[in-house]
């Protein structure tokens, strides 16, 4: 299952290196962390718990560069489950 194309639009964004983003999108929360370049790369989608874990499902991001550059040259995203967190 594809993500939802303006949620994919907000994860082609820069942002900080390595860091973990928590936010809400369409009354779900997410969470992804991002590479060394700024590029988000894993991403936890569904309800927060109190303790701040997600439970929903995780998603990873596969991006293809073009040759000796960091330019993407393409990226997609992976659904790797559920995640239940106990």
């Amino acid at each position: 299952m594809p993500l939802h194309h303006e949620l994919d639009k907000k994860l082609s964004k820069i942002y900080e290196p390595r860091a973990t983003i928590n936010d809400v999108f369409k009354g779900y929360d997410i969470t992804f962390r991002t590479n060394e370049n700024g590029e988000p790369v894993v991403l936890f989608f569904g309800k927060r718990r109190p303790d701040g874990k997600i439970v929903g499902e995780r998603f990873t991001r596969t991006i293809k560069r073009e040759l000796g550059s960091l330019t993407v040259k393409h990226s997609h995203w992976d659904n790797q489950g559920k995640i239940m967190n106990a």
